[in-house]
């Protein structure tokens, strides 16, 4: 939505992610440590109650508003304070990185409230129900991919009305869209934020099937990923960064664990190959021998 409907690349999205993972795990973290009781890593650290901002992810529905809330309310104030001084390409680039940069530093400095460089780990239920389980895994599993499905055809209803033509009109010509009395800066709040949201939703299903999350799952090695799987499935698309995501990882598994000392060149490469040769991605390639197949049906003499 961001980058290749709207056509502003940010690199910092990471951030977004890791908000939406640490508020989930911050709720995890206090369920496993019991009632009244701080969790390990604070104890370790000297603190000795709960500091206020932990306080409202002892409730379970709190704790997933405020896993989206709050990345949408940094990228709502980012987005006002950048694209109403109209601070665009690669200078908002930049700046999105920057504050991935502030914002790893700020969570490892902070050992007491956010577990430093270790994070939050070892989780052992949700809801009450055992994390370990089977059953319980099944049914994360499910909901993850139902939520996919749900923000990927909303995403699409949203693509396909006015308001996605406002936006691939802002990415092919800002300036014609101003003269004619749109005003882009909100509509790239707006896209901003919503796609904030998404990230921090994104994040709260990691923790629950991955089990951990650090700064460095929020840093700007996950950000640039982010892009790269949108660059790799197609940019212009929505089921593109999905096919992309899915490859990548799928790559990075396979890579690793075939070549452990050399995997990351293979997955590089793929990376050039894709940007060199596939300069549209993967759904671009699909369009392309769409659009010949179609023509050589079309030249078909009709029996």
């Amino acid at each position: 939505l961001l980058w290749g409907y709207t056509g502003v690349l940010s690199l910092g999205h990471g951030i977004f992610f890791g908000m939406g993972a640490y508020a989930m795990g911050m709720y995890l973290k206090l369920e496993a440590a019991g009632i009244n009781k701080l969790p390990d890593f604070m104890a370790w650290s000297g603190v000795q109650e709960l500091p206020f901002i932990w306080v409202p992810f002892q409730n379970p529905i709190l704790a997933i508003i405020l896993g989206i809330f709050i990345p949408v309310m940094i990228a709502l104030l980012l987005g006002l304070l950048t694209f109403r001084n109209r601070i665009n390409g690669v200078y908002f680039t930049i700046l999105s990185q920057a504050l991935v940069v502030v914002v790893v530093t700020l969570f490892v400095g902070q050992q007491g409230l956010t577990g430093g460089t270790n994070g939050l780990t070892s989780f052992s239920t949700i809801f009450g129900f055992s994390l370990s389980s089977t059953t319980t895994q099944t049914v994360i599993y499910l909901i993850t991919a139902a939520v996919l499905a749900l923000v990927y055809f909303a995403s699409k209803v949203l693509i396909n009305g006015r308001l996605g033509q406002v936006l691939i009109g802002i990415r092919d010509g800002e300036n014609r869209l101003r003269f004619l009395g749109y005003d882009p800066a909100i509509f790239k709040t707006f896209i901003y934020a919503l796609s904030a949201g998404i990230a921090g939703l994104a994040g709260m299903l990691f923790v629950l099937q991955v089990g951990i999350i650090s700064p460095t799952m929020m840093g700007i090695i996950p950000s640039i990923e982010m892009v790269l799987w949108v660059a790799l499935g197609g940019r212009g698309t929505l089921i593109g960064p999905v096919l992309g995501a899915i490859l990548v990882n799928w790559a990075k598994t396979t890579f690793s664990e075939s070549y452990p000392d050399i995997w990351l060149y293979f997955l590089g490469l793929m990376f050039v190959i894709v940007v060199v040769f596939l300069p549209d991605g993967l759904m671009g390639l699909f369009k392309k021998f769409q659009k010949r197949w179609s023509g050589l049906h079309d030249k078909q003499p009709n029996s």
